[in-house]
């Protein structure tokens, strides 16, 4: 029975670069395996596998049916033990673990001293990287051995380790409530989406203020600070308030500058950071700050004191492409944008088992947005189809809205009429299903709606009608966030002026930048 690359073991195996499978077996000899073990053998045929197959292990090991659940079980395990061996998988974290249990085997062997010895070494190495959580687990674990070592210093000893568990259990509180606070915001957007009314927005904000712990900003350690405006960055996007989005998101990443050793530490945080930066940024259409940004945060991941593991290569791709992508929008140069499109494409198909469904469609959709804003339509649609035809997935409702509405919009620009009344019937029906919908989204279904009915010499009249109406939200606090998914003002004044949109939207950005 084949089970599509759905076996954990499978996928782990598929993981594995070539040094990690040496190592692996340089690990297995280490342990005096016979080279026929019925693990060892599992692994060899599961590395040759393209797609995992029951019937096929069978055939090609001893192993029996009811055999292999275990087997692969130890197999597993193995592999893990000899992952977390390797010095490319070490790390401060598993440095301090490490000291951890060498600590304890020794107090359980009785040899408090040398296990003291162990711990305070683990734990000024825990303060120093902001692993307050271990530094607290050692404290506990020194104030157990202490009361069990009995020396003369044992009254002084006992204050200052009382005082340094009371410090770490607050901080590591107010980090408890800021990472708690931020994951319930990122919640409430997965949820619900960015705020639509002021009474939303009222609502949200009772809700942040209620919830947000008291503190000091000087009493904040680097990683308190690191929730605190992670939290405050959350709170912003879910009130499309984007000048403080770009407020937080640059003190979250100049944290990082400010403390260069946690860069490697918590990459994905500072990988993370730097997305929202650029996302804010591109947001409030600052060109010169996007571009800095942008070149910094290359600078740094290119360099070879970098983290180099395959989830941050993934994300290094991932976050930067979709900026270098934006970069385009903000000032129109659609077809610089479109030049990158092939090699980027190439790169998503290397990355598709790290990188999820979902980011991809938003790949495409910046393909397709870059292909319309050069007046490449039918490449356009093309990508847009990718996304559409996409049944199983589950995507942002509006991102899904846009992809129809640029889809219906490419199609009448291609002169492919003979879709274009089916077009307009699947996207109505699909617009009418959403739930909440935009002032804006309302409009572009009444224009579709009627679109069919205008002859063509009043076409003209109707694309100017709809810019009119459509003007009065292009910087309404709840609306505006529509523009950002579809540029759909700057098309209608391309079909106004009859200019095509990449000249329109550049204009625009030259006079706003005089």
């Amino acid at each position: 029975m084949t089970k599509d690359q759905k076996d954990n073991l499978f996928i782990l195996v598929k993981s594995l670069t070539k040094s990690e499978k040496r190592q692996f077996k340089l690990y297995v000899g280490r342990l005096g395996v016979n080279s026929d073990s019925k693990f060892l053998n599992l692994f060899n045929v599961l590395d040759k596998l393209k797609v995992y197959d029951e019937i096929a292990i069978l055939k090609s090991t001893e192993i029996k049916k009811q055999q292999l659940a275990n087997v692969k079980a130890h197999l597993y395990k193995q592999i893990l033990i000899s992952l977390k061996l390797s010095p490319s998988h070490q790390n401060i974290r598993s440095q301090i673990r490490e000291q951890l249990d060498f600590a304890s085997i020794l107090y359980h062997k009785g040899l408090y001293k040398q296990s003291l010895k162990i711990l305070d070494k683990a734990k000024e190495l825990a303060v120093q990287n902001e692993e307050k959580n271990l530094a607290y687990e050692i404290v506990e674990f020194e104030k157990v051995i202490e009361s069990q070592y009995i020396t003369r210093s044992i009254s002084s000893r006992a204050d200052e380790l009382t005082v340094q568990a009371k410090e770490l259990s607050t901080q590591n509180m107010i980090a408890s409530k800021l990472s708690n606070l931020s994951l319930q915001l990122y919640s409430i957007i997965l949820k619900t989406g960015y705020v639509k009314s002021e009474a939303e927005g009222n609502e949200v904000s009772d809700y942040f203020k209620a919830r947000l712990p008291k503190y000091k900003i000087k009493d904040l350690g680097f990683r308190e600070k690191l929730w605190l405006y992670n939290a405050y960055l959350w709170y912003s996007f879910l009130l499309q308030d984007f000048k403080n989005c770009y407020k937080y998101a640059l003190k979250w990443v100049d944290l990082f500058y400010e403390n260069p050793s946690m860069i490697s530490l918590n990459p994905v945080f500072f990988l993370k950071g730097n997305n929202y930066l650029l996302e804010s940024l591109f947001f409030i259409k600052n060109k010169n700050k996007f571009d800095e940004a942008l070149n910094k945060f290359q600078a740094v991941i290119e360099d070879k004191k970098f983290p180099k593991d395959e989830n941050v290569e993934a994300l290094s791709f991932l976050y930067f492409n979709l900026n270098k992508i934006n970069s385009f929008f903000i000032d129109g140069s659609f077809k610089e944008g479109v030049e990158l499109i092939p090699e980027i494409d190439k790169e998503l198909e290397r990355f598709k088992d790290r990188i999820d469904e979902h980011h991809t469609m938003v790949f495409y959709y910046k393909f397709a947005s870059l292909h319309f804003g050069s007046g490449n339509n039918k490449a356009c649609i093309f990508y847009l189809d990718k996304i559409i035809s996409n049944k199983s997935l589950t995507m942002r409702e509006d991102l899904l809205c846009f992809s129809r509405v640029l889809n219906l919009v490419a199609h009448y620009e291609a002169g492919l009429d003979y879709h274009l009344e089916t077009l307009l019937r699947t996207t109505y029906k699909f617009l009418i299903q959403m739930n909440e919908l935009h002032e804006v989204q309302k409009e572009m279904i009444k224009f579709i709606r009627n679109l069919q009915d205008i002859y063509p010499q009043d076409i003209k009249k109707a694309f100017k009608s709809l810019l009119e109406k459509l003007k009065v939200y292009e910087n309404h606090p709840f609306e505006r966030r529509a523009f950002l998914y579809l540029d759909i003002i700057s098309w209608l004044e391309s079909k106004v002026k009859n200019k095509p949109v990449d000249q329109v939207i550049r204009e625009k950005f030259l006079q706003e930048n005089q």
